[in-house]
This record gives structure tokens, C-alpha cells and sequence, in this order.
């Protein structure tokens, strides 16, 4: 059965290239007033002193409104700032080494593109997975050819813990990878790069607790 205790249904995913003149940390607390109720913190850029501060930052504002602070690749920075997870892709610290070093009530979420990773992740302990990319994205230039919503379907009727499905989801096609079986979807652009984040991420909360009604 589905642990349906983490809610993980608009999760957004920082970009240190998309906010432009914003902080950060505008961003992040108007992505949660539009119902963002967990947030990822992805650098891939900043050296590990700006991460630990920039972390530190966000946390502070996550712990206000209640809401999971995931730190993608490093759980050394997790670790460091409490945050409440860690994220890890295929190429990162294996999950089971991850899971071993974590406390145990730390969230861990795992990117995979297959039923085989998704059993290992599960396998391993993953608390959730990120699934895709679902649809073309220009955002993580290495995500792939889009795997698209059967793949996504097929593998969330394969395990028991929370999926959530990432690449080139926006309001217009959220609630298509919700009723192929996701628990959530996770964005980047549509929220973090958009104009009025509070009301970008409206539109897809909104498209997403529709759908979560039908299922």
C-alpha cells in the first residue's frame, strides 16, 4: 500500500539560474504561499560554503511553514543544516549507503527512469521516487529522452512508496501524470522561472488536487 503520510503533491525544485533578480528565498516563500508543500534545493553549481548557506537560508523559511526542505546530490549539506531529506540521482551516492548513514526519520527520494530502478530504489529504502523526465525538458540538459506517462504508469503499479513525475510538467498537463498513477508532480521552470511564482504555482496545485479527486 501507498505510505500517503509525505505530501509530495506540487514539489518544486529550485534553479540558481531561473529566479533571476528575485532571492532565492522570495522564491521559495512565494512557490509555498501558491501551495508548494515540498521543496527541493538544486545547485549543482555553488560551491559546498554558498550551498551550506544558501540551505541554511531556505530552511529557516521551509521550518516556518511546515513544509520538507530536500537537498538534491548532497547529503554531507543535508546533514549539515537539518534539512528534512536528501535527494539522489543514479550517478550519486548509492541509496542503500545513503539510507545506512541517514537518520531514520530522514526522508530519502530517488530519481528513476525504470521499473528495475524503482524496485532497486524501493529496495534500498527510498522514501519516494522522482520519476521521468515524463516530457521534454530544457531544464536538466542530462535527463534523457522523455519516458513518457505509460512508462510512468508502469512503474508506479509496481511499487509501494510515493512517486512523483518530473520533466516538462506545467498546469496544462499536471493532471495527466497524476492519473497515470503519480502522487505529485515536480516542477522547476513553470514555477521557479515564471513571473508571478505565487500564481504559477496556483495553477498547478489547482491542476493537481483536481486530479488527485479523481483518482
Amino acid at each position: 500500500m501507498i505510505n500517503n503520510q509525505l505530501n509530495l503533491s506540487l514539489y518544486v525544485v529550485t534553479d540558481p539560474f531561473l529566479p533571476g533578480s528575485q532571492p532565492l528565498k522570495l522564491v521559495v516563500e512565494q512557490a509555498i504561499s501558491g501551495g508548494a508543500v515540498c521543496v527541493q534545493l538544486r545547485d549543482k553549481k555553488s560551491s559546498s560554503g554558498e550551498l551550506f548557506k544558501t540551505a541554511k537560508e531556505l530552511i529557516g523559511i521551509t521550518k516556518k511553514h511546515h513544509v520538507p526542505l530536500i537537498i538534491n546530490d548532497r547529503l554531507d549539506i543535508a546533514l549539515a543544516v537539518k534539512a528534512d531529506g536528501v535527494h539522489l540521482g543514479q550517478e550519486d551516492l548509492p541509496a542503500q549507503v545513503a539510507r545506512r548513514i541517514m537518520p531514520l526519520e530522514m526522508i530519502l527520494g530517488v530519481s528513476v527512469d525504470s521499473v528495475q530502478q524503482a524496485l532497486e530504489a524501493q529496495d534500498a529504502g527510498a522514501t519516494y521516487l522522482g520519476v521521468g523526465s515524463i516530457f521534454p525538458t530544457a531544464t536538466k540538459p542530462d535527463a534523457g529522452y522523455p519516458i513518457g506517462l505509460n512508462t510512468l504508469s508502469e512503474i508506479c503499479s509496481h511499487i509501494d512508496i510515493p512517486v512523483v513525475g518530473i520533466g516538462g510538467i506545467h498546469a496544462e498537463n499536471a493532471g495527466l501524470v497524476i492519473a497515470a498513477g503519480a502522487q505529485g508532480v515536480a516542477v522547476v521552470s513553470c514555477v521557479v522561472g515564471a513571473d508571478d511564482v505565487t500564481r504559477a504555482a496556483e495553477k498547478v496545485a489547482s491542476a493537481v488536487s483536481k486530479a488527485l479527486m479523481k483518482t
